[in-house]
């Protein structure tokens, strides 16, 4: 299929373009920017005028489950999403090699978002024996991770660490000691005292930091680190990767708009793990993504069915919907942090990317054809009925966020097209 989008403001922060221009797309990549290519006949128009073309927006932190697969994709491509790095916690557990081709064809046959899988670092995500990492990483994962499940024994990851290093493997680690985050649901703090909510301390993610990255020290292995909180852990990410360890980390959006004070009384969804932070905390993430510290900006989408979020705070499911969002909610970070509009996207696209060691996130000509075409002046109100996952629950219900997706290009697929 030929597309032509045309007359769009084209950012593309790999290459620090940012001119009003046209696309040219072919054969499932971009065939040409500015000029068409000789011959050139499209099946497809893009009015472009007024919209910005940015490359596809990469997430590294979408979960799905066993019957949502379809769902959620089309969720993410509706929200400019053209690549998802999908954690383990699948349903069963990604951590046989069957189990991973299966996902993946059932991913190719959407026509939709690249799915990049992790496998699971153990089996069953049990936290002691180590899965067949090898067979998995032929199946075509990128890395290895306990999602949110704990790893408790330290040896196991020492163990887990060095067999990394030798094969070249990623470890995506969740920073959060098992033990002192344990029956907690919320900052420990003056609000979750308040409200009589077991806390979670900041220490239960400095100390599991200051235990992967010792560890590293010693052992010539990459890892990233998932969901960064707390600003005393950006502080000592910033500390291990002047030390030259093979470090990379991400955040979630959630962390970089809301604070423990939203917890409200006792809304549900904004249940989040790790649990919203103070306000210091958040101003500290937002300048740790500004300065590089932390690489990626994720929308650590966790739908939930309705009955999960129904029950008390304390016993309510973490996590929240939000790969359709992460597109207005960076926007919206952009306004309020004050970042430039290439520098807000890089953070979702190629900074993404490049964390992940995945390709996407830039519009090069020859690369493959992943393309979001959106408003970004335009406004949208969230509503449970307008969100396409499976899951509703948002703390963003009610709000009025920047940013529509007009259209979305999956290698060379029109993957999703807004309708007014």
């Amino acid at each position: 299929m030929k597309i032509a989008i045309r007359g769009g403001r084209v950012i593309d922060p790999s290459t620090g373009v940012d001119r009003i221009s046209d696309v040219f797309i072919a054969a499932g990549k971009i065939a040409a920017i500015g000029a068409p290519p000789n011959d050139w006949h499209a099946n497809k128009e893009v009015n472009a005028a007024g919209l910005v073309v940015a490359p596809g927006l990469v997430d590294l932190a979408v979960h799905v489950k066993r019957g949502t697969l379809a769902t959620e994709l089309a969720a993410a491509v509706a929200g400019g999403v053209t690549s998802i790095v999908c954690p383990p916690d699948t349903d069963p557990v990604l951590d046989e090699p069957g189990l991973v081709d299966m996902l993946r064809m059932r991913a190719d046959a959407q026509h939709s978002a690249h799915v990049y899988p992790l496998g699971a670092l153990t089996k069953a995500l049990g936290g002691e024996q180590l899965a067949e990492l090898s067979k998995l990483a032929q199946a075509g994962c990128i890395g290895f991770s306990q999602a949110d499940a704990p790893m408790i024994d330290t040896q196991a990851l020492w163990r887990a660490m060095q067999y990394a290093a030798t094969f070249g493997y990623t470890l995506w680690l969740r920073a959060e000691d098992f033990h002192l985050a344990k029956d907690g649901s919320a900052h420990d703090g003056e609000v979750s005292s308040r409200l009589g909510l077991n806390g979670i301390p900041s220490f239960a993610e400095t100390v599991a930091i200051a235990r992967i990255t010792e560890l590293m020290q010693g052992v010539n292995v990459k890892c990233h680190i998932s969901k960064i909180s707390t600003a005393r852990g950006v502080q000592m990410i910033r500390d291990a990767k002047a030390r030259g360890l093979k470090l990379t980390s991400d955040v979630s959006i959630h962390q970089l708009h809301l604070t423990e004070v939203d917890i409200g009384h006792f809304n549900s969804n904004f249940r989040l793990s790790p649990p919203l932070r103070t306000g210091r905390d958040r101003d500290a993430l937002i300048e740790g993504v500004r300065d590089g510290t932390i690489n990626a900006v994720v929308s650590d989408h966790t739908p939930r069915p309705l009955e999960a979020k129904q029950a008390p705070f304390g016993e309510a499911a973490p996590g929240a919907t939000a790969v359709e969002l992460l597109l207005s909610l960076t926007l919206r970070l952009a306004e309020s942090a004050k970042f430039s509009l290439p520098d807000a996207l890089a953070m979702i696209t190629s900074r993404a990317a490049a964390a992940a060691g995945i390709p996407g996130g830039g519009l090069a000509v020859g690369a493959v054809a992943d393309v979001c075409v959106f408003d970004a002046g335009a406004y949208r109100h969230i509503t449970a009925a307008s969100l396409k996952s499976a899951g509703k629950n948002t703390p963003f219900i009610g709000y009025e966020l920047p940013g529509v997706v007009r259209a979305t290009i999956a290698a060379g697929h029109l993957a999703y097209e807004h309708v007014a």
